[in-house]
């Protein structure tokens, strides 16, 4: 059991806490938060979750309509902070895991705490790299994590993930959810034996974990935890339990009213998009798109005339929004930021058949990458690590991103930009 009692905490976390309206209910009409979508990657697949990037209307966590660089995501601090007084959060909540894109995650944070002491930071994460990853929380001061656990027992775990990828391997069935369950379980008692307040996310299913709850709750008390969260299943279009019934709030309120008992239940839960911006009950993110950012034309740097090739992945060809291994053919563009010219269509084999057996066609995966070689970067609205890594090798920068091609170019082109630039500052400093 942690010496940790939320009950009694330490002043400076306290007071953070009462700016957090995650974390006080008293203070979520009052306080905004925004989250940053740095980390795209996952190492789970849950099967109530299909992370698709261009859903701007749909409210559910693993959504976002852009994915951004530390860079990007640092210059979109400074626009929303100065649009939203009341902005007193920065969290990363994805869209994919902020422990899987860990380097992502912490130089985000790194960057806006040099020039926001203020700024209470928090994340969200599955559990699985917290014993890797808890003493560097930690070290960073971050003293409110959410963990989302929604089984300790590995059967009914299996019923509730597709797969682990970890240290390497992929693992399934009960071996993939006790190893889940193992590491949660070391990294939550980490974190809270360190005086950080543990948020728990357990959604709800219907007929797999909806008796096994009050179990959970029992047992993150015994961590230390400071809340729970209990949230209903949102059946995702194209998730496995696409087609499971969502759980009402009256059986989501009745669970919160007998694991009361045991530990304070968040009540307030909007489960946020992971680009959410503004108070809980007044989501804001449509406003500040980057690629919608006002640009002041006197401070604009000159762009090079370079002239930049750029492989796009596009269903119809006018919005970014098609998966780099369901991709069956590139639009290849060449510009220098400002105007683009189409050169041509490059056919591919589409080496992916879905979401969850991507990279198992190491064959034609290594086809189509070798297809956009000559290309400075590809822009996608979502790629698995594997493509990307290897992409890289092959010096093609990967980039994922949702809107129309013709701002996602421009995109493209500003971090190929941003990125020449820091390379070059590394240089003249190394």
């Amino acid at each position: 059991m942690s010496n940790f009692c939320p009950g009694n905490i330490p002043a400076h976390i306290l007071e953070q806490t009462r700016k957090h309206p995650c974390y006080s209910v008293e203070v979520h009409h009052q306080f905004a938060r925004m989250h940053l979508p740095v980390a795209p990657s996952c190492n789970i697949q849950c099967n109530y979750c299909n992370r698709k990037f261009d859903c701007v209307n749909e409210s559910r966590p693993g959504v976002t309509s852009e994915v951004l660089t530390p860079a990007l995501a640092f210059e979109k601090y400074h626009w929303v902070k100065e649009k939203i007084q009341e902005l007193t959060v920065v969290g990363i909540a994805g869209p994919g895991d902020a422990l899987a894109d860990w380097q992502y995650t912490k130089q985000t944070i790194e960057q806006i705490k040099a020039v926001d002491s203020n700024i209470v930071f928090c994340l969200s994460t599955n559990g699985l790299l917290l014993p890797e990853y808890a003493p560097e929380i930690v070290a960073l001061g971050i003293h409110h994590v959410t963990v989302t656990m929604n089984a300790i027992d590995p059967q009914i775990g299996a019923k509730l993930y597709k797969f682990v990828n970890y240290q390497g391997r992929r693992y399934e069935g009960v071996e993939a959810a006790e190893i889940l369950y193992k590491n949660q379980l070391a990294g939550i008692q980490y974190l809270t034996d360190h005086q950080v307040l543990v948020k728990i996310n357990i959604v709800m299913v219907k007929g797999i974990n909806d008796q096994h709850i009050p179990e959970v709750v029992k047992k993150v008390k015994e961590l230390g935890v400071f809340i729970t969260n209990i949230m209903p299943l949102i059946p995702a279009p194209g998730s496995a339990f696409e087609y499971f019934p969502q759980t009402s709030m009256k059986e989501i309120n009745d669970m919160r009213n007998l694991c009361q008992l045991d530990i304070q239940q968040m009540r307030h839960c909007k489960q946020c998009r992971a680009d959410a911006i503004g108070l809980l009950n007044e989501d804001r993110s449509s406003e500040f798109r980057m690629c919608g950012q006002p640009q002041e034309t006197s401070t604009q740097p000159a762009i090079p005339q370079r002239k930049y090739r750029i492989a796009v992945t596009s269903k119809y060809g006018k919005l970014v929004d098609q998966h780099f291994g369901h991709a069956s053919e590139f639009i290849i563009f060449q510009g220098d930021g400002r105007e683009f010219k189409l050169l041509e269509r490059r056919s591919v084999h589409q080496y992916c058949s879905g979401m969850e057996e991507c990279g198992e066609e190491e064959a034609r995966r290594a086809s189509t990458i070798r297809t956009i070689k000559d290309c400075q970067a590809v822009l996608t609205m979502r790629i698995g690590q594997h493509a990307k890594d290897k992409l890289a090798e092959q010096g093609t920068r990967s980039i994922e991103y949702c809107d129309s091609v013709e701002n996602g170019l421009q995109h493209a082109v500003k971090v190929l930009l941003e990125e020449a630039a820091a390379i070059r500052k590394g240089e003249k400093t190394g």
